[in-house]
């Protein structure tokens, strides 16, 4: 970063009186300019806030808001960019850092800066939006340089998520999503769930948290030509065989080691076969759970996977498998529902308000690979019964989880936020 966008603290102090001057929004109209602020957004692709900022982001913008986010340079993608009619300003992280933590803290110093900045070229903004803990400091701090209101938006929590925090990062998080909660005016979460969760871990009052799910655009799965066995036929599954489909990240949230373990009471009855696609930590220890079932080969490891390859499994699956031991929503769920590939999920948190059991999928027992195998055979054994189950996933999609009305809602929210 140039010094030239760089502002001194004189300038910085001087801009916030009078940002803070300029900035009346109308409360009818609601907001004309949002600032979102994400550590991730497409191409740069770690998880899943990156399409929820992109699409919620795109979504507004049809509704008459000027969208900006703030996020992370990627190889080969433009520093500067308006994607669909959302600006895009991507930072650079020019110092070392010697751990993970430790370069989140300079990420959101390098925001903070870049923030600044874009006050002098574009003006003042009536909200800042975060995404999550990671972009809490810079977010605050935009918050109180523009002297507006901030949302955030918190996808998923360091206790559940972990399965108990015992460490000192797990503790610094904790901090961290608790300072989000009490800068915000409102906090958004995806799931009934999770809203009970953030209550009861943060105190937070019931009208400052708005339930607002998360969306999919459905197009990229829709006039696809693909031939299924052929797709198949790339991974090594036979015309003949079934295809069981995982699709996440290798960590101790997602219990993909409940799913091997199902496999080989499935194929005592269906001739099937597993493709585990994503990467993580558990990666080894997966890969040699797979090993101790007697099948090995039944289990495909497939690391990561370009999105149109991904779309190409997912609308030739039998059968999409989601054994999280915890989900406050599920995306995949979703784009399972889009792809119209039958889903089995564990019954755990905002999971289980997407899957509703015997109407658009199964529900079965967290960790518990007897009650997965079941799921499965349940779908694999009853194809008129599968097909109404992906007939009514379809219908939800259309009908709840579409943009337009995610960014509706989110609307509703910023309204709020600048009436009071």
């Amino acid at each position: 970063m140039s010094g030239q966008q760089i502002s001194s603290a004189a300038t910085v102090g001087q801009s916030s009186t009078k940002l803070a001057n300029k900035i009346q929004p109308n409360p009818n109209s609601g907001p004309t300019r949002v600032l979102m602020f994400t550590w991730e957004y497409p191409p740069r692709i770690v998880g899943g806030i990156a399409r929820v900022v992109e699409g919620l982001s795109k979504a507004l913008t049809t509704l008459g808001v000027e969208v900006h986010v703030i996020t992370n340079e990627m190889p080969g993608s433009p520093m500067e960019e308006n994607d669909h009619g959302v600006f895009i300003h991507r930072v650079s992280i020019s110092s070392p850092a010697p751990n993970f933590h430790t370069w989140v803290l300079l990420m959101n110093h390098y925001f903070a800066k870049r923030a600044g900045t874009l006050a002098r070229e574009v003006g003042p903004f009536d909200i800042v939006h975060a995404h999550d803990w990671l972009v809490l400091p810079s977010t605050a701090e935009a918050k109180n340089f523009f002297g507006c209101k901030m949302v955030s938006t918190l996808h998923s929590l360091e206790y559940k998520r972990a399965g108990g925090v015992t460490s000192p990062e797990g503790h610094m998080i904790e901090s961290f999503e608790w300072w989000l909660t009490y800068e915000s005016s409102v906090v958004i979460v995806c799931s009934n769930s999770m809203k009970g969760d953030t209550q009861w871990k943060y105190q937070v009052p019931d009208d400052k948290i708005w339930v607002i799910p998360i969306g999919l655009d459905p197009s990229k799965f829709q006039n696809v030509h693909l031939d299924r066995d052929q797709v198949r036929a790339r991974f090594g599954i036979s015309q003949s065989q079934k295809l069981v489909l995982f699709v996440g990240r290798l960590t101790h949230q997602k219990g993909c080691e409940f799913l091997i373990r199902a496999i080989p009471s499935v194929s005592k009855y269906h001739d099937a076969r597993l493709i585990v696609v994503g990467d993580g930590y558990m990666r080894g220890e997966l890969e040699y759970v797979a090993q101790t079932t007697g099948e090995p080969w039944r289990i495909i490891f497939t690391g990561f996977l370009s999105d149109s390859e991904l779309v190409d499994l997912m609308l030739s699956a039998d059968v999409m498998v989601i054994p999280s031991v915890y989900e406050p929503f599920g995306v995949v769920a979703l784009e399972a529902m889009a792809a119209k590939a039958p889903i089995v999920a564990s019954d755990v948190d905002g999971l289980a308000e997407i899957v509703k059991h015997e109407y658009t999928g199964i529900l079965v027992y967290p960790r518990d690979s007897s009650s997965i195998s079941w799921g499965i055979s349940r779908i694999l054994s009853d194809p008129g019964n599968t097909r109404r189950l992906v007939d009514n996933g379809a219908k939800e999609l259309a009908k709840r989880y579409t943009w337009d009305a995610v960014a509706a809602l989110t609307l509703e929210a910023y309204k709020k936020v600048l009436s009071n």
